[in-house]
């Protein structure tokens, strides 16, 4: 099964590069640390991962890194939805006609794996947002990341209007998740007729044509 095909690709491997620990050492490691959870090829903090762990317990019919890589996925989207800290119906619908598309997981289980992105993002998003984006960039490659941003863009012009709360956010996820200036430009201009800073600039200077 391929997770989220189009949009962000499958799951890929952590470089291991960036581990340089034995893969028995590491595996040492973690059977004998109390409060750690082996995500990939190495052990994390229980922490780092709650959220995470959470959304996964939804998706117990995929391979754990499938469905690893789809629970921060759906975070990361439920991210940027609840940065207004209201997630419009249009925005729901949205990721869960996602997942459905994407990862070929039914229409039950993508509202629950949805539900449960949106109480973790309320709950817990003043802590978990950096560290869920992080670990989706070190479980994915630089296309898949640039494919996960867009498909925010998405979900935030959902609703018709991406805020400035949620534009700022999708520059912090931006940032987090290494996407170059290059990049991250070029889909601020595919999306600029729903920024909200730009609908309001334009109604203003229709206003100001309508009294002339």
């Amino acid at each position: 099964m391929s997770i989220f095909r189009r949009l962000f690709g499958g799951a890929t491997e952590p470089d291991p590069s960036l581990d340089p620990a034995p893969e028995a050492a590491r595996d040492g490691a973690a059977a004998m640390a109390p409060g750690t959870v082996a995500t990939g090829s190495a052990a994390a903090p229980t922490a780092d991962t709650a959220t995470v762990r959470r959304i996964v317990s939804q998706l117990e019919a995929l391979p754990p890194e499938r469905a690893r890589y789809l629970a921060a996925a759906s975070y990361v989207l439920a991210r940027v939805a609840n940065a207004d800290l209201v997630m419009s119906p249009e925005e729901t619908a949205f990721m869960e006609r996602t997942l459905v598309e994407e990862s070929g997981i039914g229409e039950a289980e993508a509202v629950l794996v949805v539900e449960a992105a949106k109480q973790q993002a309320r709950l817990f998003g003043s802590t978990e947002d950096y560290l869920v984006t992080r670990e989706f960039k070190r479980i994915s490659d630089p296309e898949q990341r640039l494919r996960l941003l867009r498909a925010c863009f998405l979900a935030a012009a959902a609703d018709t209007s991406i805020s400035s709360a949620e534009g700022a956010t999708l520059n912090e996820i931006a940032s987090e998740l290494d996407i170059d200036a290059a990049s991250l430009g070029a889909l601020r201009s595919e999306f600029s007729d729903r920024l909200s800073v730009v609908q309001a600039l334009r109604a203003a200077r229709g206003a100001d044509v309508a009294r002339d």
